[in-house]
């Protein structure tokens, strides 16, 4: 894993890149959370989608709503990077709006609109 610090709008980010899964669960997300803070001193996290397990994008292990609470209570910010159109799943669509359309968790189809989208929030 590799944390970079970026600075973008005033705020500080960090992109988490890397190879194979670095969230499996929520103790992983939890983990990552604190080393990106200890690092970085950042509470913005970009990382992509290839390195969370596909368990978090279907909707009825719970994965993914619990790992946004974790990032809410500890009011940390998520931006995930990917191509999400591959996912039929209507509830997932349904999450991935109203996430969007929040402040704390995003899907975005680039780095640069993540890092964007997370500058730009308070």
């Amino acid at each position: 894993m590799k944390i970079t610090k970026l600075e973008a709008g005033g705020r500080d980010i960090a992109l988490v890149t890397g190879s194979g899964i670095l969230i499996s669960d929520v103790q992983s997300a939890l983990d990552l959370m604190a080393t990106v803070q200890y690092e970085t001193g950042s509470d913005r996290i970009v990382i992509h989608k290839s390195l969370i397990s596909e368990r978090f994008f279907d909707l009825s292990t719970r994965l993914a709503g619990d790992i946004l609470q974790k990032f809410i209570n500890y009011r940390a910010k998520l931006a995930i990077v990917g191509d999400f159109t591959t996912y039929s799943s209507r509830s997932l669509r349904d999450f991935i709006y109203e996430s969007n359309n929040g402040s704390d968790f995003f899907f975005m189809p680039t780095e640069q609109q993540a890092i964007e989208k997370l500058s730009s929030i308070k």
